[in-house]
């Protein structure tokens, strides 16, 4: 089918299986993405969680940084989830030496604030614009987000937090949908995908 969009994973570090799965359940074509030949394949791009400052010097080192941040400017949908979403923030507070980000989206964002490696949990979140009910959201040393810009939406809030945030092709959110089997997160990118292809 022609409308199918083709959506990459960032493959440099972080769960990457899990999100190929969720798109795949989203009727995407996914595959992963390590170089900038593979990135300039695809439709759109998911950042998975992992490591932000690992992934941030991972991406420079194979020389996918400034690719990222060009298909980001032209357009391209990218959704973050966790690490993801740091690396789609404009600025991070208290950002590791040598950490840069792809940018995309107007805030500001807190690693780790949601605690520490042990303190993760499950929580259900009201999204705006995904019917249904609240989403299943897996926070693992999840960041939220201190603030915003005019042009970034704020989707979804836990704890007084902002937790989901979109800008045009941008989304991110500070939980893991593709953990829980809910891919409701995944198929509103598809959908954000398919508009531009």
């Amino acid at each position: 089918m022609s409308d199918t969009p083709l959506i990459g994973v960032l493959a440099l570090q972080g769960d990457v299986r899990e999100h190929l799965i969720a798109l795949a359940s989203a009727d995407a074509v996914a595959r992963p993405v390590r170089r900038p030949e593979e990135l300039a394949e695809v439709d759109g791009l998911v950042i998975p969680g992992g490591e932000s400052t690992t992934m941030s010097k991972l991406a420079v080192l194979f020389g996918m940084m400034e690719p990222l941040r060009e298909r980001v400017r032209a357009g391209m949908p990218v959704y973050g989830t966790c690490a993801g979403m740091i690396l789609l923030a404009e600025k991070i507070l208290d950002p590791r030496s040598g950490q840069e980000t792809v940018g995309g989206i107007d805030m500001i964002v807190r690693r780790n604030a949601f605690g520490r490696q042990n303190e993760s949990f499950e929580a259900a979140v009201e999204v705006d614009g995904i019917a249904g009910g609240p989403v299943d959201g897996v926070f693992i040393r999840a960041p939220w987000v201190e603030s915003v810009g005019a042009e970034a939406e704020v989707i979804a809030e836990h704890g007084g937090h902002i937790v989901a945030v979109r800008q045009r092709n941008v989304l991110a959110t500070s939980f893991h949908p593709e953990l829980t089997g809910d891919h409701r997160v995944h198929a509103l990118f598809v959908d954000m995908v398919r508009a531009v292809k």
